[in-house]
């Protein structure tokens, strides 16, 4: 239960902090008493919050079909010796700073939500591939043969028996893209994307520090929302499943 708790608790304090944010003026004004205008106003942190989630969920989608199928392709027999290629490429797209995919692709792809999500989508690629891969190898061979002894075609093995069992790791691989998703996404506001990273943007170039603290707080408070809601899931699965949560480690 307490871990069903915990994902309410953070959502309520994230949706406090949004819509509550502008009645703290007094409070950031005498934290920076330097400062005109303490309190971020351009937009509501509410819109902030919704465009910010919007970013991360399309990049978080597509960044999950991509690298499951991807893990699945390689652990096939046809695909197998394209592994090491694939796990090269998913970890060049982690490595390779997304504030230079966005440089790179914005002559092509013009200011908007496109290179952002280029740049998102390459970045949370490579948990979801490493986990994928790693998930379905770990299902023991003496399960696969059981299943192909019963008659299973390969695409019925894969989805009744290597999946639900790979289910734990690659979970955990989506937790950890999506979470670095939520920081990186930040960075689209550089490309005029609304995102939670607006606030921290125009505060770092008007030398503004409460806009910066109040888009950094939003940024950690909806990353730790969505954390819980993922280790919450997966209790649910392992309840529903009937084995211990300390599987997922």
């Amino acid at each position: 239960m307490t871990s069903l708790l915990r994902p309410c608790v953070w959502l309520v304090l994230l949706l406090a902090a949004s819509f509550g944010m502008t009645s703290l003026r007094p409070l950031f004004a005498a934290l920076f008493p330097t400062l005109e205008r303490p309190v971020y106003l351009q937009e509501g942190f509410a819109a902030l919050l919704l465009a910010h989630l919007e970013l991360v969920a399309v990049s978080g989608v597509l960044a999950g079909i991509i690298g499951i199928a991807i893990g699945v392709a390689v652990t096939r027999p046809w695909g197998a010796a394209y592994r090491g290629l694939a796990e090269t490429l998913s970890a060049a797209g982690q490595t390779f700073p997304p504030v230079a995919v966005l440089a790179i692709a914005v002559p092509s792809m013009g200011f908007g939500p496109q290179p952002a999500v280029l740049a998102l989508l390459l970045y949370g690629l490579l948990p979801v591939v490493q986990n994928t891969i790693a998930g379905l190898t770990q299902v023991p061979p003496a399960v696969l043969d059981a299943a192909t002894g019963l008659g299973f075609s390969p695409f019925r093995r894969l989805w009744r028996v290597e999946l639900p069992l790979a289910a734990p790791l690659i979970l955990t691989g989506l937790r950890v893209s999506v979470i670095i998703t939520i920081g990186t996404a930040a960075l689209a506001s550089t490309v005029g994307v609304t995102t939670l990273g607006s606030p921290i943007l125009l505060g770092l170039s008007a030398e503004n520090t409460a806009y910066v603290l109040q888009g950094a707080v939003l940024i950690g408070l909806l990353a730790l929302a969505v954390d819980a809601m993922f280790d919450a899931a997966l209790t649910l699965f392992f309840a529903g499943a009937g084995r211990p949560a300390g599987g997922t480690s």
